[in-house]
């Protein structure tokens, strides 16, 4: 296969796990013919290192999925020596929708999966991420003759900004990424080269506490990482737990209890406007664990104190580091 590109100018790789790039939340979507949009999807990070006869899938803390999601893996295997590719593990529901949850408790299932790559940063064993974005996607075209089921190409969106907003909220999907087609691939950065925007309300916030309630919880408290590395309480959820999950977070949290609460902004004076907050009271029935667990949540809206407006849990992200949360 031609490439177009001088293979022997680009510095040799290491076929070791690299950074993924990371996108930047905006609140509307960048116009302009520098710019190209596609989908993003509610699932996993994954990087997939094909060397020699293996494949390595690779989630975005460096964790192995390949146990997880053996039929991705088996779907790259006719992938060339010397590969490393970018993308998303997603699962699809009855209705071929995007479901994180479904995800979480049937990631054995392979008629319910897809892998859609959308980058290549390793091609024959030469390091890439110098390229601009469209020449890669030029990379990632032939490489992606060599796949199989259920390996995707990512696709492109050729639409307006508006009338792509338009489309993917009727579709129920989370939110569009907005690439420069010019951008090199920049390993762990927000630099705004990538942006992206949420079209349901959703935040990844970190569990600090539960309260106790008949040897359960009715509540977890969470919050997120400010710019001082602060851990910050932004509320309760209650809602969206089935038996099972509920069953599976506590016994999460129960492995971290602490003494001490970690919310730097407890107690607070009142309740709030709508009872999001957090007195000294209040906080005598709670029980704190070290905050190492992120949890996904849809809420409506904050709240000019800085809470959550009705909010309810969605899953854990065990490929997020809580450390790296922070508000959106």
């Amino acid at each position: 296969m031609g490439t177009g590109v001088d293979l022997e100018a680009l510095p040799r790789s290491d076929m070791a796990f690299v950074e993924p790039m990371l996108p930047k939340a905006v609140s509307q979507l960048p116009e302009g013919s520098s710019w190209q949009y596609e989908i993003k999807w509610d699932g996993y990070r994954a990087l997939a290192i094909k060397k020699g006869d293996r494949v390595a899938l690779i989630s975005r803390r460096n964790h192995s999925f390949a146990g997880r999601f053996p039929s991705i893996a088996d779907g790259l295997s006719a992938v060339e020596d010397g590969t490393i590719l970018d993308g998303e593990v997603v699962a699809f529901d009855d209705q071929d929708m995007p479901s994180f949850g479904l995800l979480q408790h049937r990631a054995g299932d392979a008629r319910r999966l897809a892998y859609f790559v959308f980058d290549v940063l390793v091609f024959r064993g030469r390091d890439v991420r110098r390229l601009a974005l469209a020449r890669r996607r030029e990379l990632l075209d032939g490489v992606m003759q060599n796949v199989r089921h259920p390996v995707r190409r990512a696709p492109i969106l050729d639409f307006a900004p508006r009338a792509l907003v338009a489309a993917v909220r009727a579709h129920g999907l989370e939110g569009v990424v907005a690439k420069r087609i010019e951008s090199h691939y920049e390993s762990k950065a927000r630099s705004g080269a990538w942006v992206k925007f949420k079209v349901n309300r959703r935040q990844e916030l970190v569990i600090g506490g539960y309260r106790i309630d008949n040897g359960s919880f009715a509540d977890v408290a969470v919050g997120y990482y400010d710019n001082r590395d602060r851990l910050v309480f932004v509320g309760r959820i209650q809602n969206g737990f089935t038996p099972d999950v509920r069953h599976q977070v506590l016994l999460r949290l129960r492995q971290l209890e602490v003494a001490a609460c970690p919310f730097d902004n407890l107690p607070q004076s009142a309740k709030g406007g709508w009872g999001e907050g957090l007195t000294a009271e209040a906080m005598c029935r709670y029980q704190w664990v070290r905050p190492e667990v992120v949890a996904e949540i849809e809420f409506r809206e904050w709240t000019s104190d800085d809470h959550l407006r009705h909010s309810r849990f969605v899953a854990l992200r065990d490929d997020k580091e809580a450390r790296d949360i922070r508000r959106e």
